[in-house]
Order: C-alpha cells, then sequence, then structure tokens
C-alpha cells in the first residue's frame, strides 16, 4: 500500500509544484486570483504534505530505530518520496547559483593544495554570451509588447531567472574546472552537473587526440569509452586500466574504460597526468607508445 502511495507522491510532486510556482509569481506581482482558486491551491499542497508525512515518517523512524542519525534517516525519507531526478535538478540549480557568487568574487570551487586546473570553457564562452544576449533582447521585447498584467508578469519572472540561470551555469563551468592533483589522480567536472574522480593508478595513458562527438554533453559508447564533449568537442584521451563509475547529471549510472574530455590547453593537461611523479600503474597495462601528446592532432570524423 505505501508503495502505491509512493509512487503517486512523485507524480503529484512533479504536477503539484509547477502550479504552485506560478501561484506564487502572480501573488508577487500583485495579479488578484479569486478565493476559491488559492484554497483549492491550498488544499492539494496540504493533501501533498500529508501523504509525503504518511510515506516518509515510517521510513525514518525505522532508519532512526535501526541506529542512523536524523540526517541520515531524512535523507533516506527524501529518497523515497522524491524523485531522482527532480531531487538532481534541484541539487544542480542550488549549487550553479552558489558558484554564481564565487564567480563574482573571482574564487573557484574546491582547489586543493598541489592540485592543477585546466579550464574547459573556450568553445562554449561565446555562445553562452550570445545566448545570453538574445535572452536579455527577448525579455526586453517582451515586457514591451505583452499587454495583459498576468502573462506579462509570468514572462517576465520566467525569462529574469533564466537569465540568470544561464549566467549561474557558465560561471559553475569557470569556477570549477578539471584537476589534476597532487598524487596524480584525475578530477572531471563540468560546473555542478559532472563530477568524476579517477584514481592516479587507474590511469594507464594519455594523449591529445582532438574528436567532435555527436551527441550531448555525456555520451557513452558501446565500447566502454566515456565523451564530456565542451562545443561538441573533446581534445584528451584517457585510457584506464579498468572500467571506472560515473554518475549522469540526472542520476543515471554507467562505467567507462576510456574517458575524453576538452581542456583548453589539452597538452598540459597531458602532460600533469604523465608526469613521472605521478604514481603509476602496473607495468602489464601500460602504453608507453600513447602516453605522450600526439605532434599532429587527428583531423576531424
Amino acid at each position: 500500500m505505501r508503495a502505491r502511495v509512493a509512487r503517486g507522491l512523485r507524480v503529484a510532486v512533479w504536477a503539484v509544484l509547477p502550479g504552485e510556482v506560478v501561484l506564487v509569481v502572480c501573488l508577487v506581482a500583485g495579479v488578484r486570483i479569486p478565493g476559491a482558486v488559492l484554497l483549492g491551491a491550498e488544499a492539494l499542497l496540504v493533501g501533498m504534505f500529508a501523504l509525503e508525512a504518511y510515506v516518509m515518517w515510517p521510513l525514518y523512524a525505522a532508519r532512526r530505530r535501526a541506529g542512523g542519525t536524523r540526517r541520515e534517516a531524512g535523507l533516506a525519507a527524501v529518497r523515497a518520496a522524491v524523485p531522482v531526478a527532480l531531487r538532481r535538478l534541484i541539487v544542480h540549480e542550488f549549487r550553479a547559483l552558489h558558484s554564481l557568487g564565487l564567480w563574482a568574487v573571482r574564487r573557484r570551487h574546491r582547489i586543493p593544495e598541489g592540485a592543477r586546473p585546466f579550464s574547459y570553457t573556450e568553445p562554449q564562452t561565446g555562445i553562452m554570451w550570445t545566448f545570453l544576449f538574445v535572452s536579455v533582447v527577448e525579455t526586453v521585447v517582451l515586457a514591451l509588447v505583452i499587454p495583459w498584467p498576468l502573462v506579462h508578469a509570468i514572462v517576465l519572472v520566467v525569462d529574469v531567472y533564466g537569465i540568470v540561470i544561464v549566467l549561474a551555469l557558465h560561471a559553475a563551468a569557470v569556477t570549477r574546472p578539471h584537476l589534476v592533483e597532487a598524487d596524480g589522480s584525475l578530477r572531471l567536472r563540468y560546473g555542478a552537473l559532472f563530477d568524476l574522480r579517477v584514481p592516479a593508478d587507474a590511469i594507464a595513458s594519455a594523449r591529445v587526440d582532438r574528436r567532435f562527438p555527436d551527441g550531448g554533453l555525456v555520451r557513452v559508447d558501446e565500447d566502454g569509452s566515456l565523451d564530456l564533449a565542451v562545443g561538441s568537442q573533446t581534445t584528451v584521451t584517457v585510457e584506464l586500466t579498468g572500467p571506472v563509475e560515473f554518475v549522469r547529471p540526472l542520476g543515471r549510472r554507467g562505467s567507462a574504460r576510456v574517458l575524453r574530455f576538452h581542456a583548453d590547453d589539452p597538452r598540459a593537461a597531458v602532460a600533469a597526468l604523465t608526469a613521472p611523479g605521478r604514481a603509476a600503474p602496473p607495468p602489464s597495462s601500460l602504453t608507453p607508445e600513447r602516453t605522450a601528446p600526439s605532434s599532429t592532432p587527428a583531423p576531424p570524423a
């Protein structure tokens, strides 16, 4: 019974929350809303909270009885009631807004001592600024031509928030670069959406290798290779001694033996990954002829 209620609750969260957001926007904009509509919306919200309590409290109590802390019990209950994709989207959004604050004060996110950062935003910077300019122009034009107060308020709030999110996504990519840490381990990131740590002893080889893969940000081929593309291109290929697991932006898991990613300075990234001081993998898995930067990157496929 509770399992069916939990599934229904996940559907209700996706259905009710957007409506509540629209209602809040209207209230902030000063739009008059009939009392019956407000009463119905609040009844739906109260009902959703009651369902959440019905599903989450037994899970919370069981986890506490098993010896878990309040935080652990609360997280377990939230995972059962809130869809994974929705949780991750909310977390990504908060991290991006936090990155916007870091960008404003010219700081970067958690770079350990001795780690070398490598930026990857060069292919997308021009596109992002163009998209931002178009969004600002669209916001101004729509604010001038829409005559209906309710539609005007909703569109204005959505457009302004969209501009902030575009800036935050770019700020997240700037403040969270790839890292080659002091022990030779690799940390691949794309803003707040993707984060993969690779131990130094799992890296067999690295080389400059410019490619132009199809697909979106994260693409996994059938041969076990992962493409983390920026501006539809990758410039570094890293071969591993064994598969490593990763989490996609919306929560799906996968594994890969070959990593391809973009770095604005690929030769420096490869040099850092193949530096003599880093931890070496087992000799049987090394491919010495492929560990140095290639003199002539391969042409686009």
